[in-house]
């Protein structure tokens, strides 16, 4: 099996965006939970609400992700994470808007790490509304080998997040918190709800925040220190792990280049997401 074929292959999906899981990601952000109107601005990150992977109870695998091939290469490495992201958004995408997803293996890479095998797999999505490419998102991927139950799970050495933000929030992880988002882009990954499944099989104290989650809010923390701002690129990589066992911290500051230095700290003050965004220049 070469999973160098998987490159290039597509898939095309079409979604609504309909009202109910804006309000609902709202209340779980701790905002205005009232229905929005057709034609409100779907806040950047936010569409991962939607083109859910809408899988069959039957083809998941033990770990609640679906069982590997079809439209992703058939990794043979069984744990799989959101490793990063890369987005340009060209024009805003509304409630309302039906909208259609390309998505396109970009890179499938083979590496080996410190904690043995890897495999990077880079997916792009393109997203078109009425015909025009309103957002690209580049989805980065990293599958590795099983855990060993008799160990801990292997995770990078802290790197020190910045000393002083210019806006800081923290942020208290929940089992409710980690449900309602699971719940709300239909992520079956035990990682995230299952305590007994993260600490006896993955080998991690306790459950994960998910990646996307950590972004979101980031951008969450910039839509409220920057009001009317459009975002017209972020990229981020998760560097650690952030668990539901204490709370953490999501800051950011301008750069003197007019970029925005966003990023996720543990209690412990350890770098687990860094983010820049850029903003579109006022007309």
């Amino acid at each position: 099996m070469n999973l160098q074929d998987w490159t290039g292959r597509q898939e095309v999906r079409t979604d609504l965006l309909s009202p109910t899981p804006y309000a609902a990601l709202a209340a779980t952000l701790d905002r205005d939970p009232a229905l929005p109107e057709p034609g409100t601005v779907l806040p950047p990150l936010w569409h991962w609400l939607y083109f859910l992977p809408l899988h069959r109870q039957s083809e998941l695998g033990h770990d609640g992700h679906a069982r590997r091939g079809g439209f992703l290469p058939p990794v043979p490495l069984p744990r799989r994470m959101w490793a990063g992201g890369r987005f340009t958004f060209a024009r805003p995408l509304r409630i309302g808007d039906t909208v259609e997803r390309t998505s396109t293996i970009e890179r499938v890479e083979e590496k080996s790490g410190r904690s043995g095998a890897l495999v990077f797999v880079t997916v792009r999505h393109e997203l078109r509304s009425k015909g025009e490419l309103a957002l690209t998102e580049y989805h980065d991927i990293v599958y590795r080998n099983a855990p060993d139950a008799a160990a801990p799970a292997p995770v990078t050495p802290p790197q020190a997040a910045p000393a002083s933000a210019q806006w800081e929030r923290k942020v208290t992880p929940d089992d409710v918190l980690l449900f309602r988002y699971s719940a709300l882009t239909f992520n079956g990954h035990r990682i995230h709800y299952d305590r007994n499944y993260v600490t006896g099989t993955e080998g991690y104290p306790g459950l994960i925040v998910h990646g996307p989650l950590i972004a979101t809010l980031l951008l969450d923390l910039l839509r409220d220190a920057l009001p009317g701002a459009r975002v017209a690129t972020f990229a981020f990589r998760a560097l650690r792990p952030t668990f539901d066992l204490e709370p953490f911290y999501v800051g950011g500051a301008p750069r003197p280049d007019g970029s925005i230095h966003l990023w996720a700290r543990d209690a412990g003050g350890n770098l687990a997401m860094d983010a820049t965004a850029t903003l579109e220049e006022a007309p």
